[in-house]
C-alpha cells in the first residue's frame, strides 16, 4: 500500500494545449485526513484560463473532423491504459480525497466503465430521417437530421467522486468531437492531472483536454462567461450552480446540484434486506454523495425496529485512515464541514431531535450519526448535510412519506421499499424527482443510466447517451428533389 510519499513530492502545472505551464504561485494540496501537505499545485490566473480556453478553440475543429472509430479508439486506449493503473489511481483518490481505498477502488472500477460507455457511444450518435412529405408543403423533400459537436466545453467537477464524475463529462466530450477545458475542484486536482496524461498517452490530440486548477471566483467565472465556451457542464452545490446559470448567458448549461435524498420504508418490509442497505447509503464516502440516504421515513409498524437494527448496524463501521484497507468511514474532505455539520447536529438537539449513535467528531472524522425526532425545517432535514448524517422521521402512511420527501427544493433521487406492486407504481408517479428507485436506496447508480434532478437539484442529464444529446447540437438537412 502506497503512502503519502505517493504524491508528497510532486509539483502539478496546469495542462494547456498538450504542454505542462508553470505558473507564478502554487497552493498546497493538504490531506484531508492527516492535514499533512501531499502536493503543490499550480494556481491559474485569468491569462492561464484565456490560454486553455484559446488552446481548445483551435483544436475543436481537429476534433469535430476526427471520425468516430479514432474518438472510440482515444477511449479503449484509455480504458486499457488505466486498467493497468488501477491501484495507483485508487492510491490517488484515497489520498486527496481521504475516500477509503475499498471504495476508492470501486470508484475506479465505475470510471473505467463510463469510459466504455463513452467510446461505444461514439460509435453511435446519429440522426435520422423525417416524412416531410406527411406535410402538404413538404412533398418531394428529403430530409434528415444529424448531431454536431458544439465546440468547447467548459466542465467543473466536485471532489465527491474526482475521477468518475471527470469520466462523465470528459467521456462525452471526446465521443461527441468536443474540446474540453476542465477545472476540478481544487482539493482533487490530482485525479484529473492523471487522468488526463493517460489521454495524452492514448492519443487524443494537444488541446483538447486542458486541466486548468486555480480559485473558482477568478478562473471558474473566465470559463462560464467566456463566448468561447459553448457549454458549462457543472457537478457542485446549488448556490455556485444557480450563479453559473445566471452568468452564463445563452451558452448550454447542464448542472448536476445535489439534494437531501429520502427512502420510504413500508409496512410489511423485511427490515433484514433493508438496513445494510440503507447503512451503505447514508455513509458510503463519509455521506459526501448527492443521492447519499440523508432522510428515511419509516412506517410507523416498523419504525422502533428500523432505529435499533441500523443503529447496531452502523456502529459495526470501522473509522480511520483512509489508507487502511478496513476502513468504512474516513475524514471529512475539510475542517470546516466538520464544523458545519456539528453545528447542525447541535441545532437539531436544542430543537428536541434525538442522538441514536454519532454525533461526535474525531479529529476531522464525523462519526457516523442517526438522528431522530428531528424537524423537517432544520438544517439536518432540509439542507443538504454532505456527511455522513441520518434522519429517520415515523409516517403513518406511504401517501404522508411522500408528502414528505416532496416538501423540499430538492429532487434528485429518492427511494422506496415496499411489498405491493400497486403502491411502488403510485410512488413511482407522485415522487418529483429525476430518478426513483423501487425496492432499493436512492444511492443507487450505475454509470449509464440517465441521471439528475429536478427543482434545486439542477437541470440536464449525465449518463453517457444522455450527456452525449447535451453536448451534440442538432442540425436540420432538407433537399428539394423538385
Amino acid at each position: 500500500m502506497a503512502n503519502k510519499s505517493l504524491a508528497s513530492l510532486q509539483t502539478k502545472h496546469l495542462l494547456i494545449n498538450g504542454e505542462w505551464v508553470e505558473t507564478e504561485e502554487y497552493t498546497e494540496l493538504r490531506s484531508p485526513y492527516s492535514d499533512e501537505v501531499i502536493a503543490h499545485i499550480a494556481k491559474a490566473t485569468k491569462t492561464e484560463a484565456d490560454q486553455a480556453i484559446e488552446a481548445a478553440l483551435q483544436t475543436r475543429k481537429v476534433m469535430a473532423k476526427m471520425p468516430a472509430y479514432q474518438r472510440a479508439e482515444i477511449l479503449e486506449n484509455l480504458v486499457s491504459l488505466l486498467q493497468e493503473r488501477s491501484e495507483e489511481a485508487a492510491e490517488i483518490i484515497a489520498l486527496e480525497a481521504a475516500k477509503p481505498i475499498a471504495t476508492a477502488r470501486g470508484e475506479v472500477i465505475r470510471t473505467i466503465e463510463t469510459y466504455k460507455f463513452a467510446a461505444e457511444e461514439a460509435k453511435r450518435i446519429h440522426g435520422e430521417t423525417l416524412p416531410l412529405d406527411a406535410a402538404r408543403g413538404g412533398v418531394n423533400r428529403l430530409a434528415y437530421t444529424v448531431r454536431e459537436p458544439l465546440g468547447v466545453i467548459g466542465a467543473i467537477t466536485p471532489f465527491n467522486f474526482p475521477m468518475n464524475l471527470v469520466a462523465h463529462k470528459v467521456g462525452p466530450a471526446i465521443a461527441t468531437g468536443n474540446t474540453i477545458v476542465l477545472k476540478p475542484a481544487a482539493q482533487t486536482p490530482l485525479s484529473s492531472y492523471f487522468i488526463a496524461e493517460l489521454l495524452l498517452e492514448a492519443g487524443l490530440p494537444a488541446g483538447a483536454i486542458n486541466v486548468i486548477t486555480g480559485d473558482g471566483r477568478e478562473v471558474g467565472d473566465q470559463i462560464v462567461t467566456d463566448n468561447r465556451v459553448k457549454m458549462i457542464t457543472f457537478t457542485g452545490s446549488p448556490a455556485v450552480g444557480i450563479g453559473i446559470k445566471s452568468r452564463a448567458g445563452l451558452k448550454r448549461v447542464t448542472l448536476e446540484l445535489g439534494s437531501n435524498a429520502a427512502v420510504i420504508i413500508d409496512s410489511g418490509v423485511d427490515l433484514d434486506k433493508v438496513v445494510s442497505r440503507c447503512v451503505s447509503g447514508a455513509f458510503s464516502n463519509q455521506g459526501q454523495v448527492c443521492i447519499s440516504l440523508q432522510r428515511a421515513y419509516v412506517h410507523e409498524n416498523l419504525y422502533d425496529e428500523f432505529v435499533s437494527k441500523i443503529v447496531k448496524e452502523t456502529k459495526k463501521l470501522v473509522i480511520g485512515d483512509p489508507l487502511h484497507e478496513e476502513t468504512d468511514v474516513s475524514a471529512l474532505i475539510s475542517s470546516k464541514d466538520v464544523e458545519r455539520t456539528l453545528s447542525w447536529i447541535e441545532e437539531a438537539k436544542r430543537q428536541g431531535a434525538k442522538v441514536a449513535t454519532g454525533g461526535e467528531a474525531q479529529g476531522n472524522i464525523l462519526l457516523p450519526t442517526i438522528l431522530t425526532e428531528a424537524e423537517p425545517n432544520q438544517k439536518v432535514s432540509c439542507n443538504e448535510v454532505f456527511a455522513p448524517i441520518l434522519v429517520v422521521d415515523k409516517v403513518k402512511s406511504v401517501d404522508e412519506a411522500i408528502e414528505k420527501v416532496n416538501d423540499s427544493r430538492f429532487g434528485l433521487q429518492a427511494g422506496i421499499y415496499t411489498n405491493d406492486i400497486s403502491t411502488a407504481l403510485y410512488a413511482a408517479d407522485e415522487l418529483y424527482v429525476g430518478g426513483v428507485m423501487i425496492n432499493d436506496i436512492p444511492t443507487f447508480r450505475v454509470d449509464n443510466m440517465p441521471y439528475g434532478g429536478v427543482k434545486e437539484s439542477g437541470n440536464g442529464r449525465e449518463g453517457l447517451k444522455y450527456a452525449v444529446e447535451e453536448m451534440t447540437e442538432m442540425k436540420l438537412v432538407v433537399w428539394n428533389r423538385n
